[in-house]
């Protein structure tokens, strides 16, 4: 569980990191780069740490899918309450289909061994 939230908090910081400037496009860009960067040092400070606790737990592969799928809610949540945005249906059907790909990564390896 701590790995889950630490790649929450991590994501947290990425997504403003790489999202919260775009309210702000009058500010000089090299200005948006080097506050994204200092926002970014401390994503790495909680991911390095949750793949490192979680590797064994789960596989280098099914920590980039959960990652990938934590990135997608809390940018989904900081685009509706930060940028004003409202997901479309073809939003939520392409999430729907990448919470169908955590299934298939998270699936047991006996079930496919047994299939052939």
């Amino acid at each position: 569980m701590l790995t889950i939230v630490l790649l929450v908090l991590s994501n947290l910081f990425m997504t403003v990191a790489w999202y919260g400037h775009l309210k702000y496009k009058s500010t000089a860009l090299w200005k948006v780069i080097a506050v994204s960067w200092l926002i970014a040092f401390f994503e790495y400070c909680l991911q390095v740490p949750a793949n490192r606790i979680g590797y064994g737990t789960f596989s280098a592969t099914q920590l980039k899918i959960i990652q990938e799928v934590i990135t997608l809610v809390v940018f989904w949540v900081f685009a509706m309450l930060y940028l004003g945005e409202s997901p479309r249906w073809n939003h939520l059907i392409s999430f729907a289909l990448i919470v169908a790909a955590v299934g298939f990564a998270f699936w047991p390896q006996g079930v496919t061994d047994q299939a052939r």
